[in-house]
């Protein structure tokens, strides 16, 4: 038997909105802790065994490996570089204590061969450039701790299936039941 909310109650209304403002923020601190190296935050948001799989055989395995990405040479020289992480807004499907959230993500770079462009009351600047975009899929689960991330698997939007398989997913309550 599926609940609606005129059949929860108000405390487990208020646990739902609470849950949902709480992974949203999860998801929210992945740009500024990905652009800052926060590597302690990393740490703190993953399951000790927590899987990233950023495809490309790029993948850490454990909060410790999670939190070490940020830190490597190539992540550094990206970051000096003027690497940005831009993300969307999430689809959240909370089901007790696990939640599958499903959200777009867009690398951004400074366009250091662009023409300049000024911009009234902001400066010059030649811009920034899509770098990539990608389709995230975040497995949580609710720990005494608050929320955290299980498993993130990131796919590039390239024209593969892959990330459309993540989309797809993110939409599978709502196909027709035969």
């Amino acid at each position: 038997m599926s609940t609606t909310a005129e059949t929860r109650t108000l405390e487990e209304r208020l646990r739902a909105i609470e849950d949902r403002l709480e992974i949203y923020n999860l998801i929210a601190s992945h740009p500024p802790s990905a652009d800052s190296a926060a590597d302690h935050f990393i740490r703190a948001i993953y399951v000790q065994d927590g899987v990233i799989d950023l495809a490309g055989g790029k993948r850490a395995s454990g909060n410790e490996a999670a939190a070490a990405m940020v830190n490597t040479p190539g992540h550094q020289a990206a970051i000096k570089g003027g690497l940005a992480h831009f993300a969307s807004l999430p689809r959240v499907e909370i089901d007790g204590d696990e939640a599958v959230v499903t959200s777009y993500l867009q690398i951004l770079t400074p366009h250091p061969t662009a023409e300049p462009v000024e911009v009234p009351d902001h400066g010059v600047s030649r811009g920034y450039r899509v770098h990539r975009v990608g389709a995230n899929r975040w497995e949580l689960v609710r720990t005494p701790e608050g929320w955290k991330i299980k498993r993130r698997t990131l796919r590039p939007l390239d024209g593969s299936d892959d990330a459309r398989q993540l989309l797809r997913r993110a939409l599978e309550s709502y196909e027709p039941r035969a």
